[in-house]
C-alpha cells in the first residue's frame, strides 16, 4: 500500500475517507460471483499524486486482469441464457422483467454510499457529482420502467390494414456487449444495460479502466436479481478480452463510448458485421458561437462551465469557442478572469471544479496540444494555468486559435479551451461542413432572426442546438445521439428501448382469422401478456 508521504489521510473528511479493498479481484460469470486468482493490477487514485508515476497516489486495492478463456466463458454465460431467443430471459413477459429490475433497483439503493466515495477516490470527480450520478441513474431506471410500463398495452395492440389484423412488439436483437466510460462509469454504462436488459437481452459488461472497484460493488446484486448468465461482469485489457469476444462473432450488439478509432477496431473483427448492432457514443468537438449581440457575461458564464464541469472531462462539453471579431477581446477577458477564480483543488472541497486527472496520459496530452497551440501563435490568456502539482491541471483559455492547430481539430477532453474568431455566419456553416465531428452546438445570440436561420442549417449538422446555454446530454427524455464520428443509434428514455430491440408482427389475412383471434383469445401468447 503505496500513500503519498505529503498527503495526509487525515485531511480528509470523515465521509470521504477510503481503505483499500481487500477482495477487489470480483468478476461475474454465470450468476456467480467469483475470485481471481491470477494476474492483476493495482489502483492508485489520482488523489495524493504528487507526480505523473503510474504507482503514486493513494492505493486503493487491485483489480483482476482476466484473459481470453475467462472472457469467453462469459460470453457463452450469456449465449447460453438467450439460448438465440429460446432462453427463460427473453420468453419473459415485460412485466417479469421489470420485475427483476426493480428487486436489482433495491440493492443498488443500498450501495449509494460505497459506490458514491469509491467513485470519488477512482477518478476524482467531485463527491456532489458522484452523487449526483449515482441519483440520476436511480431516476433513469425509475423512469425506463415507467415508459415501458405505460407502453405495454399499446405495444400490444390490435390494428387493422385492408384484410389484415396484426399486432406488433418489440423483440430482443441477442447478446450485447457493454462497454462504458471512466468519466460517468455507472450512468453512461447503464444508459446501454438497463434498456438491453428491459427488452430481453444478455449482457456482457466490461467496466473502463478507471472505475472498476466501484462498478465492482454491483455484482452481488446483479446475481441476486436475475437469471444465471444474463448479466456478467469481466474486467482486464481491452485487447486481451474485448477482441476475442467480436471476432468470434457471437455478439449481437456492440454497445460501446469511447473513441472512434476503438470503435472502428472492434466491428472490424467481428466476421458477420451485417449481424451487428451498433450503439455507440464517441467523441465530440461542440462548439460554441458567440454573436455580436450576445450577452457576454451570459456567453463566458455558460461556455466557461459546459468547458470546465469535471475536468473538461465529457463528451458534452464545450471544446471550442468561436467568437465575432467585434467583441472577441471582451469575451476573451471576461472568460480568464471567470477561468482564474474557478475553484480548483481536492473532490470534497465546496464548489470545487477542477480535480486532478485520472491518468498521466490525459496531462500528456493536454501539455502537447498546448505546446503545439503556442508554438502557431496562440497564448495563455488566464493567469494561473498548466500543469500543477501531480495530475492537477488548472483551467487554461487559449487564443487566438486557429484551425492549423492540432487543438482545433481534435477533442481535448481536459480543461483547455480554445476560442477563435469569425466575421460571418459563412464561416461558421463551413466550420461545421468540414467537421469530424456533430454531437451538439450552442448559440449565443439576442437575434431572433439570424438565429433561426443559422439553425435551419445547424440542425442538419448537429443533433443538438442549445441556445444561451451550454452543450449537455440532460434531461434523459430528449434523445441523445450525434452525426458524422460521434455516435451511432439514439440514447434516451423511451428511444433507448427501441435502440435494444427489434420490431416482430403477427399478422394474418382472412384465411388465419381464426386461428390469430382463438389464440388471443386463450391469453397464451406475449403479445397480449406483456
Amino acid at each position: 500500500m503505496t500513500i503519498m508521504t505529503d498527503f495526509d489521510m487525515r485531511s480528509v473528511p470523515d465521509y470521504c475517507r477510503i481503505t483499500p479493498v481487500n477482495d477487489g479481484l470480483d468478476y461475474l460469470i454465470g450468476g456467480q460471483v467469483l475470485t481471481w486468482k491470477g494476474p492483476n493490477a493495482p489502483v492508485y487514485s489520482p488523489i495524493g499524486k504528487s507526480s505523473l508515476k503510474d504507482q503514486d497516489g493513494v492505493y486503493l486495492g487491485a483489480v483482476a486482469q482476466l484473459g481470453p478463456e475467462e472472457a469467453i466463458r462469459a460470453l457463452s454465460s450469456a449465449r447460453i441464457a438467450y439460448r438465440d431467443g429460446a432462453g427463460r430471459w427473453p420468453l419473459m413477459t415485460a412485466s417479469q422483467r421489470i420485475s427483476a429490475l426493480e428487486c436489482f433497483l433495491e440493492m443498488l439503493r443500498e450501495l449509494e454510499e460505497p459506490f458514491v466515495r469509491m467513485e470519488m477516490w477512482e477518478i476524482a470527480k467531485p463527491y456532489s457529482a458522484c452523487r449526483d450520478e449515482f441519483e440520476r441513474t436511480i431516476k433513469y431506471i425509475e423512469d425506463s420502467i415507467a415508459y415501458l410500463e405505460s407502453n405495454l398495452n399499446s405495444s400490444a395492440r390490435i390494428s387493422r390494414s385492408g384484410a389484415y389484423v396484426s399486432v406488433l412488439r418489440r423483440t430482443p436483437l441477442g447478446v450485447a456487449l457493454c462497454l462504458g466510460p471512466f468519466n460517468y462509469p455507472l450512468n453512461e454504462t447503464f444508459a446501454m444495460v438497463i434498456p438491453a436488459l428491459l427488452m430481453g437481452n444478455a449482457v456482457v459488461i466490461k467496466p473502463p479502466r478507471y472505475g472498476c472497484l466501484c462498478s465492482m460493488m454491483l455484482s452481488d446484486a446483479f446475481a441476486a436479481a436475475f437469471p444465471p448468465g444474463v448479466v456478467n461482469v469481466i474486467y482486464g485489457e481491452g485487447e486481451s478480452i474485448i477482441d476475442p469476444l467480436m471476432s468470434r462473432g457471437d455478439v449481437e450488439i456492440l454497445a460501446f463510448i469511447g473513441s472512434a478509432a476503438v470503435a472502428n477496431h472492434l466491428v472490424s473483427l467481428h466476421p458477420r458485421p451485417n449481424r451487428l448492432t451498433t450503439v455507440l457514443g464517441l467523441e465530440a468537438k461542440n462548439p460554441a458561437f458567440v454573436f455580436a449581440d450576445a450577452d457576454l457575461e451570459l456567453a463566458a458564464q455558460e461556455c466557461l462551465d459546459g468547458a470546465m464541469e469535471y475536468n473538461g472531462q465529457r463528451c458534452t462539453a464545450i471544446k471550442q469557442v468561436l467568437v465575432h471579431q467585434d467583441v472577441v477581446e471582451r469575451f476573451v477577458e471576461i472568460i480568464s478572469e471567470k477561468a482564474d477564480r474557478l475553484v480548483c483543488g481536492m473532490p470534497w472541497e465546496d464548489g470545487v471544479v477542477i480535480t486532478p486527472l485520472p491518468g498521466k496520459d490525459r496531462a500528456e496530452w493536454l501539455q502537447e496540444l498546448l505546446d503545439d497551440a503556442v508554438s502557431l501563435g496562440a497564448r495563455v490568456s488566464n493567469q494561473r494555468s498548466g500543469l500543477g502539482p501531480g495530475t492537477l491541471w488548472y483551467p487554461t483559455i487559449l487564443f487566438p486559435v486557429n484551425l492549423e492547430m492540432k487543438i482545433a481539430q481534435v477533442e481535448q477532453f481536459g480543461p483547455v479551451l480554445p476560442i477563435g474568431v469569425f466575421t460571418g455566419q459563412s464561416e461558421l456553416v463551413d466550420y461545421m461542413r468540414h467537421s469530424k465531428y456533430g454531437q451538439q452546438a450552442s448559440i449565443f445570440s439576442q437575434n431572433p432572426q439570424s438565429c433561426a436561420r443559422f439553425i435551419d442549417v445547424l440542425a442538419n449538422m448537429v443533433a443538438r442546438i442549445n441556445l444561451n446555454s451550454q452543450c449537455r446530454r440532460s434531461p434523459d427524455e430528449l434523445p441523445f445521439t450525434g452525426r458524422k464520428d460521434s455516435a451511432e443509434g439514439t440514447l434516451s428514455v423511451g428511444e433507448a428501448l427501441k435502440t435494444f430491440s427489434l420490431p416482430s408482427l403477427v399478422t394474418a389475412n382472412p384465411k388465419g382469422q381464426a386461428l390469430f383471434w382463438d389464440i388471443f383469445k386463450s391469453n397464451q401468447s406475449q403479445f397480449v401478456r406483456m
